[in-house]
């Protein structure tokens, strides 16, 4: 599950909020450091750095919890996403994906998690919810992943809708 997109439609316009999702101000430790050294870069050192601002809707946990998966983080929050958006959304901590440093360029067109999250999965059927899943990333998961899987692109302006869940549901159904 990614965060950006899917949980918190950060491409919405900030007066065009999604409905049914709250405003939180958030201060990680790694949205921090970035803060900083932007700050540092524009010469404003000094300057305290800005929350970043998400969007969440506290119905998706109970709705991600009652799906039959089991819940993996595969966004770059990483492990944060247990820290600030498991609490807001009433999840249990769940594992992460840990993205290599640096981040493998992408080839052909493919998503540089693409690869990792397939490793990750190794042969096991999996579904992966993120924005930015293209056709191109389908491919490579249909070339080199020997198990079913689903990747659903969710649109980073709308976050998940009921839609997105009835379709989760109805591949996990389909698979048995």
């Amino acid at each position: 599950m990614d965060v950006d997109g899917p949980l918190n439609p950060y491409a919405a316009k900030p007066h065009r909020r999604p409905e049914g999702y709250r405003t939180h101000r958030l201060m990680t430790p790694s949205w921090e450091a970035a803060e900083r050294r932007r700050l540092a870069a524009w010469g404003l050192p000094h300057k305290a750095p800005k929350p970043l601002r998400v969007w969440l809707n506290p119905a998706h946990g109970p709705a991600l919890a009652t799906l039959p998966y089991d819940l993996v983080w595969a966004t770059t929050w990483q492990d944060e996403a247990d820290a600030f958006i498991a609490p807001l959304l009433g999840l249990p901590a769940l594992p992460h994906i840990a993205w290599s440093e640096p981040r493998p360029e992408p080839d052909g067109g493919v998503f540089w998690k693409t690869p990792q999250i397939v490793a990750w999965a190794r042969g096991r059927p999996f579904a992966w919810v993120d924005d930015l899943i293209t056709d191109a990333d389908r491919a490579w998961v249909e070339a080199h992943h020997p198990g079913a899987a689903l990747l659903h692109h969710v649109h980073p302006k709308a976050g998940l809708t009921a839609d997105d869940f009835a379709h989760l549901a109805a591949w996990a159904r389909q698979l048995g």
